[in-house]
């Protein structure tokens, strides 16, 4: 597998363009285990050099990451909770780097923080590719669903684009900055949560008060 995924990157620098960024990111958003890591900076990279406008590689990238969630929150909703589970065990899960524990811990992220958990969890190594799906077998708004997918992964993508864009060719810095904005998306993240929570409690309070005469 690691052979395969080898060849892919490979493959990839040698024909980064919009499509082969949409492609691959829809991967990554999928079940499939495809790092975007590996697919954003080289295009970040590749717009510094002027060959790719980076607008247009942020843009991309998140509608990759956007389609491949997608798939999973559909998917999710037509074969049902016993079925992801049972597919989950396969031969061909195993291969994609896919267990009945990874779903769980998806699942577990997603009843514990609700439906803030979709935009966290696209910021959450090892359960970002697989929110989706939990998101799916609880039936989440459609709307919201797609609302903070299609945030949190521009965010990441932002980071992870101007990374490339400014810092690919230094190694140093690239190590520091990656761990620093991690950080720092994680933090908006939690922030964007706290929002949530405040506007629920408002909302809640603003129900319950008794009207006046």
């Amino acid at each position: 597998m690691t052979e395969f995924f080898q060849g892919v990157i490979e493959w990839y620098m040698a024909n980064i363009n919009y499509w082969t960024i949409t492609i691959l990111m829809a991967i990554e958003g999928s079940f499939i285990p495809f790092p975007s890591e590996v697919v954003v900076p080289p295009a970040g990279w590749k717009a510094a050099q002027g060959e790719l406008n980076i607008y247009l590689v942020i843009f991309f990238s998140t509608l990759g990451a956007f389609i491949g969630s997608m798939i999973n929150y559909f998917l999710a909703i037509s074969l049902g909770r016993p079925v992801i589970y049972s597919l989950a065990k396969t031969r061909l899960a195993a291969f994609l780097n896919v267990s009945p524990e990874g779903v769980k811990k998806a699942e577990d992220y997603f009843n514990k923080n609700g439906k803030a958990s979709v935009f966290i969890g696209r910021l959450v190594p090892a359960v970002r590719q697989l929110i989706s799906i939990p998101a799916g077998l609880a039936r989440m708004k459609l709307r919201d669903f797609m609302l903070f997918t299609f945030i949190a992964a521009g965010l990441w993508n932002v980071f992870l684009a101007l990374l490339g864009y400014f810092l690919y060719s230094q190694k140093e810095l690239l190590e520091r900055y990656y761990t620093e904005g991690t950080i720092a998306i994680v933090v908006l993240g939690v922030l964007f949560v706290l929002y949530l929570v405040y506007k629920g409690f408002k909302k809640r309070n603003s129900n319950t008060a008794p009207s006046g005469e």
